[in-house]
């Protein structure tokens, strides 16, 4: 029997110019005495994750930061923000950053509350999907960036350099109880990270928006529902909005630094589509982006503060999907066509989001970031392992499909 039931759980979120102020309000509500501000170096050094502390201790909160998050988190710095929340007797988190900063914050509530080791809980066939035993101690996302939506998901997502793959932990239990999204945060972005950043919105929403149907799901108890479930009505909404806006606006927020407006609907974008992929899932190319991002170092993106080899997750993923969704539109034509036409295009979704990327000056190709024929069976096979995504796309995935997709992105 196919499934008929479909949830959407939300977190709650503050959101406008000057939210990040209401931290302390919030931290009271949720009865924290002890809060860790997990962080990056960058956002630190920005006097951002400060500002926070200061607000929140000022009004006798004890509080403490850990600043040492990678910009793509690793199994490595992710055992170490573990060791730092295990020892620290904190009764509240806070994620402030981008997705990397509020993903490490929520493995260190997940470990702080509940234990175990980190090969328990990260997805199956890598690890051993163990769901945790219940809610996680209070966690509030305050996101700098306009891109992950980390705020409204359940996910977070990490590098194993070792086995050569990105995958991660996805439970309902991890999404934070509140995210404060201030657009003010954002407003120093260089244009390539509001590029990769803005792919990423663009890539969630058109994955979820496309990806098939709850009801094609064989239908299961409450209990194991998975968080990606397929489109739905609930799901379809948000994308849809999230797309406008990223058609509408992306371009101008890449180019012109001073458009408020376009920042502060980018980030809107951001956590609208967080809230519908959250829901719905997202599909191909997030399954292929993460053996791009972890397979390959030989790049260094420009404009990216401290930089070093490494692919903004934006950009990994963007790189395949005008390929990916060349594939998939026989599947729903009528939802491809839909969510090209609120991108603004009149075209293909394949070639609205190939003219997005031009436009923005992201990469456009695998060979660009450094990959070439050789590495294409260990990127197929990075790929395959990420079942949780593949199984949202709205066809049949295959090793073939797959060869074809990242053949045709070189």
């Amino acid at each position: 029997m196919n499934e008929t039931v479909y949830t959407l759980d939300a977190t709650s979120i503050v959101f406008g110019p000057g939210a990040a102020d209401e931290a302390l309000f919030h931290l009271r509500r949720l009865g924290a005495t002890r809060v860790v501000l997990v962080s990056d170096p960058h956002i630190v050094g920005l006097g951002i994750t400060e500002r926070v502390r200061e607000s929140v201790s000022a009004a006798g909160i004890d509080s403490t930061v850990f600043e040492r998050v990678h910009v793509e988190p690793d199994e490595e710095s992710v055992l170490e923000a573990i060791a730092f929340a295990r020892d620290g007797g904190f009764d509240g988190f806070v994620g402030v950053g981008g997705g990397s900063s509020i993903d490490t914050a929520k493995i260190a509530a997940l470990f702080a509350t509940h234990g175990g080791e980190l090969l328990d809980y990260v997805n199956r066939p890598i690890g051993a999907g163990k769901p945790p035993a219940g809610p996680l101690l209070p966690l509030v996302a305050i996101p700098t960036t306009s891109g992950t939506g980390s705020e409204a998901t359940s996910v977070a997502i990490i590098d194993f350099p070792r086995l050569g793959v990105k995958t991660g932990i996805s439970h309902r239990e991890l999404r934070p109880r509140i995210g404060i999204v201030d657009p003010l945060l954002a407003a120093s972005l260089p244009a390539p990270v509001t590029a990769s950043a803005g792919l990423d919105v663009i890539c969630h929403a058109a994955e979820s928006f496309t990806a098939r149907p709850y009801t094609a799901r064989t239908r299961s108890a409450p209990e194991q529902r998975p968080p990606y479930q397929g489109a739905n009505p609930i799901s379809d909404v948000w994308c849809a909005k999230a797309l406008e806006l990223g058609g509408r606006y992306l371009r101008r927020a890449v180019h012109d630094r001073e458009d408020t407006e376009a920042r502060e609907a980018m980030m809107l974008a951001a956590t609208l589509a967080g809230i519908g992929f959250g829901s719905a899932g997202v599909h191909i190319p997030h399954a292929c982006a993460y053996p791009i991002a972890s397979l390959k170092h030989a790049w260094t993106p420009p404009g990216y503060p401290n930089a070093v080899a490494f692919v903004p997750h934006g950009f990994s993923v963007a790189l395949t999907a005008p390929v990916a969704f060349r594939l998939t539109n026989e599947a729903r034509p009528d939802r491809h066509r839909e969510a090209a036409r609120l991108l603004g295009s009149d075209g293909t979704l394949a070639d609205a989001i190939a003219e997005l990327m031009a436009d923005v000056d992201a990469p456009i190709s695998l060979r660009g970031i450094g990959y070439d024929e050789s590495d294409l069976p260990a990127l197929v096979d990075g790929a395959l392992q990420q079942e949780r995504l593949l199984v949202c796309s709205p066809r049949a995935v295959t090793r073939s499909d797959l060869e074809r997709i990242f053949s045709e992105s070189l």
